[in-house]
């Protein structure tokens, strides 16, 4: 397992400021995730949440202000974050397996690169870990959006990460599978102390496991647990526009008018 070099928290932004295009996405944002932390990023579109993934890969740099992943620049720290991207669309024809997609984790999908005994225990001990074991010799793009997932997971998991950043990891699932790939990362972060970031547009799905929110919207931002953030108070004082979060059968549900993006989780 890859280590945090100095003990510190999975990950910190101290004053960043990011702005893409001549727009500032957000500001002044100070943030902590301790290892094994479950932290949800939540907030319209455009409002800068994969950008934030970004910065963190090292992708893109802060306008101002300082990053660290585990205790280095994001450069230095790609060893130690797994990534779970938006979901893609495979051609159904591409004759790629689902253990290979997961062997990129390793290598960056360099074939014909020599593979190791060791590489192949470690790929399957992340097939093992995500339950995917039965499908992963089958074509990438004839397994089912719940497999596909499991193994987008595998592969970032199969390094062994100190940090889980996950793209709207949810998208296009339905809710058997959203709740599979929710107890999968949660056990992770449990099992492991994995710190996990994780982006969405809802709530709901993953509720039970969320220890704390980040909700950008205009250039401004929140910090707190759900009971903190997800509040018709405190998101209309960040929205600057009347906003209503409403409670559905146990579903948080915010309500925004025209003005503020119709936006709802």
């Amino acid at each position: 397992m890859a280590t945090n070099p100095s003990n510190s928290s999975a990950i910190r932004l101290s004053g960043a400021t990011l702005t893409l295009g001549g727009r500032r996405l957000w500001g002044g944002l100070d943030l902590q995730v301790e290892p094994g932390e479950f932290v949800a990023v939540l907030g319209p579109n455009g409002t800068g949440k994969t950008s934030l993934l970004k910065v963190l890969l090292g992708l893109v740099p802060l306008t101002k202000g300082r990053v660290e992943v585990a205790g280095e620049m994001p450069v230095r720290s790609r060893g130690l974050c797994g990534y779970v991207p938006q979901q893609r669309s495979f051609d159904a024809d591409l004759p790629v397996r689902g253990r290979d997609i997961v062997r990129f984790g390793l290598d960056g999908g360099r074939f014909g690169w020599r593979r190791s005994a060791r590489e192949d225990e470690l790929v399957n001990r992340a097939l093992a870990e995500v339950g995917a074991e039965h499908f992963a010799d089958g074509p990438m793009g004839r397994l089912s959006g719940g497999e596909q997932q499991r193994l987008r997971i595998a592969q970032a998991l199969v390094g062994d990460p100190q940090v889980l950043l996950c793209d709207e990891p949810l998208l296009s699932l339905d809710l058997s599978h959203q709740q599979a790939v929710t107890a999968l990362i949660d056990r992770r972060r449990r099992e492991a102390n994995t710190a996990v970031l994780f982006v969405t547009h809802e709530i709901n799905p993953i509720l039970a496991s969320v220890d704390r929110v980040l909700y950008l919207v205009n250039g401004r931002w929140a910090i707190g647990t759900p009971k903190e953030v997800l509040t018709t108070e405190r998101l209309t004082e960040l929205y600057g526009a009347p906003v209503d979060v409403v409670n559905v059968r146990g579903r948080l549900v915010v309500v925004a008018g025209s003005e503020t993006g119709g936006h709802h989780d």
